[in-house]
């Protein structure tokens, strides 16, 4: 049965990914996204031109702290909402917090009135591993000692916590997603991997936190979109449902290792720019993905190493496009 989505954070990283493949098999997507001045408004244009022009695609710049999503999307009648949106980021939250405050928690709690206001009975929501702290890994979803470290992470925790209050009352049914460390074509200027990858190609030294023994579960975008759609489907054959998932690899690798993987794709020495462990950095982040499989089916596929060739082959074209262009 082919659906109308809402994909809130559409023009976003993981949000244009989810976009491409609900337009792929046939639902409707009703995208909005505020162009948050927190990188390039180009960069998000960009990640739409292949599929703005779809039949399929209906697109609203919005801001949900600011504007009436209700009248704006009235002609609509939506069957499930993909909430991706929202100010991203760790170390910029320590900076702002009550920006994240404002556009995770706020932005969500308008969200969540518009679904109760409209009938809407379905979401899956973008969370993160942040929520876990530094906690024990492999993180479980149902372990009862999530102790955030950052603004971002608090603001996704309340999310989860909120979206609770709203099933509770209003009979409007969650999955839930932490997400590991996602990575991929469009990803974020400002992450790690798409930093290094740049910086080790131009032979600059990288910023580099810490003695690199902090861990990540990176996980390539095309299993995160895989577990996203697949929890939309679940929820959308199923009723009364509240369900929190991990999304990751289940594989996590060392900041060192990462690092020296790039430059040996690559084939480039590397220069470091040493500087000390910043404030909110989880030492470990790694994915019990028990439950999205035995709940949805949830199996990575891509390795870090087959990861990382895609995206740097990915960087590395845009770049020479953009360099013919000029």
């Amino acid at each position: 049965m082919k659906n109308t989505i809402l994909v809130t954070g559409c023009a976003g990283f993981i949000g244009s990914h989810v976009t491409e493949r609900l337009i792929k098999a046939g639902h409707s997507v009703v995208g909005v996204d505020n162009f948050d001045p927190f990188y390039d408004r180009s960069i998000k244009e960009d990640n739409l031109l292949t599929i703005k022009d779809s039949a399929n695609f209906h697109f609203y710049e919005i801001d949900l702290v600011k504007d009436d999503l209700g009248k704006t999307l009235s002609a609509f009648d939506i069957d499930c909402v993909i909430h991706l949106a929202g100010k991203a980021g760790v170390r910029p939250s320590i900076e702002s917090p009550q920006a994240y405050i404002d556009n995770n928690i706020t932005g969500t709690l308008n969200l969540l009135n518009y679904m109760k206001d409209r009938k809407v009975n379905k979401m899956v929501f973008a969370s993160s591993s942040s929520v876990y702290g530094n906690g024990t890994p492999p993180f479980a979803e149902d372990i009862n000692d999530n102790k955030p470290i950052s603004p971002y992470a608090f603001t996704k925790r309340s999310c989860e916590l909120m979206n609770h209050t709203y099933h509770s009352l209003y009979h409007i049914d969650f999955v839930n997603l932490r997400f590991f460390t996602v990575y991929g074509p469009r990803q974020r200027p400002d992450l790690a991997i798409n930093k290094f990858v740049r910086l080790i190609n131009e032979e600059l030294p990288i910023p580099f936190y810490g003695d690199g023994s902090t861990m990540r579960d990176y996980t390539y975008i095309s299993d995160i979109v895989n577990g996203i759609l697949l929890s939309m489907d679940f929820i959308m054959s199923n009723e009364n449902i509240f369900e929190t998932l991990n999304i990751g690899n289940n594989n996590p690798i060392s900041l060192n290792n990462l690092v020296t993987t790039i430059g040996q794709i690559l084939n480039k020495d590397i220069l470091y720019n040493l500087l000390p462990k910043q404030a909110g950095d989880v030492e470990l982040t790694c994915a019990n993905i028990t439950k999205a499989t035995a709940l949805i089916g949830y199996l990575p596929k891509v390795s870090i190493q087959e990861g990382l060739t895609k995206f740097i082959g990915w960087q590395l074209n845009k770049s020479l496009a953009h360099a013919v262009k000029i």
